[in-house]
């Protein structure tokens, strides 16, 4: 089995290079930036990449983001990565096609080297193996996204409205409503995101955080 991995915490990138080799894999090639894994994978043609999520240069998803340009130029070569973080947004576009030869890991839940190298070895046979966080977090995320999507126009608009931080006098008068037509929207917003009344969260909040997070 034919590795490169990108990660770039010097420390963690040797010593998963260090646990592979003693395990007889060739790890062909190792980075610690986007530019210089997608010209090793380019180069090397490996089974498999290792690609954490946060690398330079902006420290967010670059990583994700290479693994899906790698999924896209190198559609035969497996990816798993190993992350301290789940980014649903990439994480569900890279699973989004093909599901074959995918794994997404979290680095805090594995725990067991044999566990890791078994999960490795799946992903390069063309297994699919996800945390089940990640599950978690990207189930959630779409649902969050299919309840956003059964609001009306119009309670979309006051949604909008609702995180420029109007309040539902001024929304009334930007959709030349009533206010309590208002009312009705934000309540029928409230009930299609399932926000109940809370005495310790603010409803609205929530709100716009969900659309913002969508």
């Amino acid at each position: 089995m034919r590795i490169v991995i990108a990660e770039d915490d010097a420390l963690l990138r040797e010593g998963l290079a260090m646990l592979l080799r003693a395990e007889s894999l060739d790890v062909v090639a190792t980075a610690d930036n986007p530019t210089t894994f997608l010209a090793a994978v380019d180069e090397h043609k490996p089974d498999v990449a290792i690609v954490d999520v946060r690398m330079p240069p902006t420290h967010t998803d670059d990583g994700l983001r290479a693994a899906l340009t790698l999924r896209r130029d190198h559609p035969d070569t497996a990816v798993l990565v190993l992350s301290q973080y789940v980014e649903t947004l990439y994480a569900t576009r890279l699973l989004s096609g093909r599901c074959d030869g995918i794994g997404y890991l979290l680095k805090d839940r594995v725990a067991d080297v044999g566990d890791f190298l078994d999960a490795l070895t799946r992903v390069a046979g063309g297994a699919t193996v996800l945390d089940p966080e990640v599950v978690t977090q990207i189930l959630g995320a779409s649902r969050r996204v299919f309840a956003l999507e059964t609001l009306t126009g119009r309670e979309q608009q006051a949604l909008r409205l609702m995180a420029e931080g109007r309040s539902n006098s001024a929304i009334a008068a930007a959709l030349a409503v009533s206010p309590a037509s208002v009312e009705k929207y934000v309540s029928n917003i409230f009930s299609k995101l399932g926000l109940p009344p809370s005495d310790t969260d603010h409803r609205r909040v929530l709100a716009v955080l969900r659309y913002l997070d969508s």
